[in-house]
């Protein structure tokens, strides 16, 4: 679990009127945004939760996309029938992390951000966030599916954080990285 400064949350390039004291960690601990692979889906504190999925399901629409029944854990989902498959995903709101100035961001295109659902005659894709609850020690927690086919890179002697966009933009995938050459991983 790592630390990382992201400053705010933006889907389609709209910023959620977050309280931005939340993503920093306060003198009590709490707050901030980590990156943790123990958490399968980005976990959200309610009131970032809430505003996300406000934002997400007003900007799906202009995809032509309604929203269906949700399936547990998730509390948005869509008829998989009604979304377009691309080469990231399926086509959804994008939603991006700002980091240190917004210039800085990690993109989350439809791949990462919906999760496909398919069982007992359900097919949907849901959005991939989850409400945390109130007061989470962590404000956000980036999840594992969020971090599929990205490349993250952590500087511990330096602090400091890189990452790439999804890899599935260059036609790759983590599988095709190639760790024996790492001055150019990327087969």
């Amino acid at each position: 679990e790592y630390f990382i400064n992201v400053t705010s949350i933006k889907i389609n390039g709209k910023a959620l009127p977050i309280d931005a004291s939340i993503l920093t960690v306060d003198q009590t601990g709490f707050g901030g945004t980590k990156i943790s692979t123990a958490e399968p889906y980005t976990v959200l504190e309610s009131s970032i939760y809430k505003l996300f999925v406000q934002f997400f399901v007003n900007e799906a629409s202009a995809f032509n996309l309604t929203v269906t029944e949700a399936v547990e854990p998730f509390g948005v989902c869509y008829s998989a029938g009604d979304l377009t498959e691309t080469r990231v995903g399926p086509a959804v709101p994008t939603v991006d992390l700002v980091m240190h100035s917004e210039e800085v961001f990690w993109r989350i295109f439809g791949g990462n951000s919906m999760v496909r659902i398919e069982k007992g005659g359900v097919d949907v894709w849901c959005l991939g966030f989850v409400d945390g609850g109130i007061r989470r020690r962590t404000a956000v927690v980036i999840g594992g599916h969020q971090m599929e086919d990205n490349v993250v890179q952590f500087d511990l002697d330096s602090n400091r954080f890189g990452f790439t966009s999804s890899l599935l933009l260059q036609g790759a995938k983590c599988a095709n990285l190639n760790f024996n050459n790492l001055t150019n991983p990327i087969n």
